[in-house]
């Protein structure tokens, strides 16, 4: 069935030709069924613009610590390393997300079916373990809507599930400021049942000064197949980061002066963070006849962290501040369940129809003590919060003839915020209270095949974004929740275009974003910031990819994306490139079998660091050099690989504070830096 469609958008890749060391000729993906937790399409077929990035490119893409490394050849997608272990990536789609000072907003994540992003709509994308992640599909434009809150575009992750046989892999690598990571992976099967158990850990003394880092890793998935029509798989996920220190950035005199250094408040009040994250999750998918089937998830979840903040000591003394150390245990948990039915009728009409319910909830005991040069001193916060969402969705896909699909679908999320306030005191009243936010998320897509090489489609719809629990903790000048601030409500137009000639796939998509009440960064003073509605901004943008082999043994991966984000009132989005580009030339010679080498050029524009546009990151073109090489003997295998990263030694700021108050808006990414690596695999 031509336009087969999964819920919510049914992810499919687009062709990047992946490729594992050693191997003799490109494996390219378009062929390939991608399948969700919600379903399959065919690759060509999907009427959305979906990347995948395949498992093979992530293992050369780096150390495997960030997914910075791989992703940057996604168009839509920025993701700009920050150097800054205690703060995480800056990851945002079509500009959603950009304002992000830690975590990830804007952006639904998923990870082997169970959400990553807690029901407020922020994320963290730490707990991702690259070395054991098969591929990660990156869904950009309406309907991605119809993930719910906070979806202005979703990034999943799929962990490998077991090998045809027992396997051990061990593997290290070093690199550039004393960066290192070794991860021990053990895989195999055996009859319906296949697992993988990956630990990691991974240290780095940092580019910055006071950016050292440490972060160990555990990540474990067991399938069983109970039946040839139902299938288990169980997750277990840990993430210890016991000490990230955090840099903070630079004023444009600091980072001309010296990119290196840290500002001396970053060690007078010891700026860090601790994190401890533990988290199990169950996917079952059932399939009651050829034509329906049923899938649920049950996760639960905790995470606790301790920050202390660059706040000065003299800023934390007022009766509405609530310190400069932040402290938090989190539960979180969460299940769902939706049934498919396909069906078929005359004339070549069929389709799918596909329906569930969603609920996530999230439970913290926060506090917030005085910063006293990096130590505890008194209580200035205590509040139990609690925020869950409620949501129920349908979608409904419909082939027309050999010609035409059509989906359609909505989605009703209710959000729900309550802090209870303990720490009442003279100045600093009782600040708990309760917010709801309420949105329904239509989307509707349209699927022209105008010849067996050409697809063209058109998506229309309408999202919303609820406030975090982070932007609403705090007032600007005031104690208590920020209940000023709205939910952001956005329509969203596309139309795409996917032709592949031979072996080169081309996907091209352009679109137009209207949003009212954008969430922006109103202050950012010592680590805390507050936040306020913006009006309305404007996205205009437009993205090409393209991929193929050159003749011989070379292939290409190209990717360009345009966007004009402004506020209505005048001005761009802060973080966000106006362009990016990503050029890759990979060198598979047939002749040496297991030797591969490549040269990419990733192009990132300008980032304006605040609303008024008043300074910015000039853009920027970062070229990167990689060799490769797998030796094969027997049931062992071994592959090194050397990257030179910045091989230009391009002197630049990789990311932004967006609208920090101190001017320190700059975070400067390394000059020319190495890493090499070894990956050694016993196969029993």
């Amino acid at each position: 069935m031509k336009g087969s469609l999964a819920l919510t958008a049914a992810f499919a890749a687009l062709p990047v030709a992946a490729q594992s060391p050693g191997a003799e000729d490109p494996v390219p993906l378009d062929p390939i069924v991608v399948t969700a937790t919600r379903g399959e399409t065919r690759v060509f077929d999907t009427p959305a613009s979906v990347s995948v990035v395949d498992g093979s490119v992530i293992r050369l893409a780096g150390p495997q610590v960030n997914l910075s490394e791989a992703l940057s050849r996604v168009p839509g997608l920025t993701i700009l390393n920050r150097q800054n272990y205690a703060q995480d990536l800056q990851l945002s789609i079509r500009g959603f997300g950009s304002r992000s000072t830690f975590g990830i907003r804007g952006v639904r994540l998923v990870v082997d079916g169970i959400p990553a992003t807690m029901p407020d709509g922020q994320g963290q994308a730490s707990n991702i373990m690259l070395s054991s992640t098969s591929r990660i599909e990156v869904l950009r434009g309406p309907l991605a809507l119809l993930y719910g809150n906070s979806a202005g575009g979703v990034v999943q992750a799929f962990s490998e599930a077991g090998s045809p046989q027992p396997t051990l892999t061990a593997g290290g690598s070093i690199g550039s400021y004393d960066a290192q990571r070794y991860d021990l992976q053990f895989s195999g099967s055996s009859g319906a049942h296949a697992y993988t158990v990956d630990a990691a850990t991974f240290s780095t003394d940092g580019y910055r000064d006071h950016s050292e880092a440490r972060r160990d890793q555990l990540n474990a998935k067991w399938r069983w197949d109970v039946s040839g029509a139902t299938r288990l798989e169980t997750v277990v996920n840990v993430l210890d980061q016991p000490h990230s220190l955090d840099p903070l950035g630079l004023t444009r005199a600091q980072w001309e002066e010296n990119p290196r250094q840290a500002p001396a408040i970053a060690y007078t009040q010891d700026a860090s963070k601790t994190v401890r994250q533990k988290q199990v999750g169950t996917v079952l998918e059932h399939a009651f006849d050829d034509r329906t089937q049923f899938t649920a998830r049950a996760y639960v979840g905790q995470r606790d962290l301790e920050n202390a903040l660059s706040t000065p000591l003299a800023n934390q003394v007022a009766p509405t501040s609530a310190g400069g150390i932040v402290v938090f245990e989190r539960i979180y948990a969460g299940a769902a369940a939706q049934v498919a039915r396909r069906f078929t009728w005359d004339a070549g009409i069929g389709g799918r129809v596909v329906a569930g319910l969603e609920y996530d909830r999230m439970e913290e005991d926060r506090q917030g003590y005085i910063n006293n040069a990096g130590q505890r001193g008194a209580l200035k916060r205590d509040e139990d919060n609690t925020v869950y969402n409620g949501d129920a969705f349908v979608l409904a896909t419909l082939d027309l003839g050999e010609r035409w699909s059509l989906a359609g679908g909505a989605r009703y999320s209710g959000v729900h915020f309550k802090t209870q306030d303990h720490y009442i005191a003279p100045g600093n009243p009782d600040d708990s209270g309760s917010l709801d936010f309420t949105s329904t998320s239509p989307a509707l897509g349209l699927t022209w095949h105008a010849a067996p090489s050409v697809n063209v489609y058109a998506n229309a719809g309408r999202g919303f974004e609820s406030p975090t629990f982070t932007e609403l903790a705090y007032r600007n000048g005031a104690s208590g929740l920020n209940t000023s601030l709205n939910a952001s409500k956005s329509r969203h137009g596309e139309l795409g275009v996917k032709w592949r000639v031979g072996a080169h796939a081309i996907d091209a998509a352009v679109y137009e974003i209207r949003t009212r009440d954008e969430i922006v960064v109103d202050t950012n003073v010592g680590g805390r910031s507050t936040f306020r509605n913006a009006g309305g901004t404007t996205r205009r943008g437009a993205e090409i990819s393209a991929n193929g082999p050159l003749g011989g043994d070379l292939r290409y991966t190209l990717s360009a994306t345009r966007l004009d984000a402004t506020f209505d009132s005048g001005g761009f989005l802060p973080a966000t490139p106006d362009k990016s580009a990503f050029a890759e030339l990979a060198w598979v010679p047939r002749a040496w079998p297991g030797l591969q080498a490549g040269v990419e050029v990733v192009h990132t524009g300008r980032l304006f660091v605040n609303d008024a546009n008043e300074d910015s990151a000039p853009s920027v073109t970062v070229t990167n050099l990689r060799l490769a090489y797998t030796w094969r003997f027997g049931d062992w295998e071994a592959t090194a690989l050397a990257r030179l990263e910045n091989a230009t030694d391009r002197n630049y700021a990789g990311s932004v504070i967006v609208n920090e108050a101190n001017r320190r808006f700059f975070e400067p990414a390394p000059p020319r830096n190495a890493m090499g690596s070894l990956t050694v695999r016993y196969r029993f």
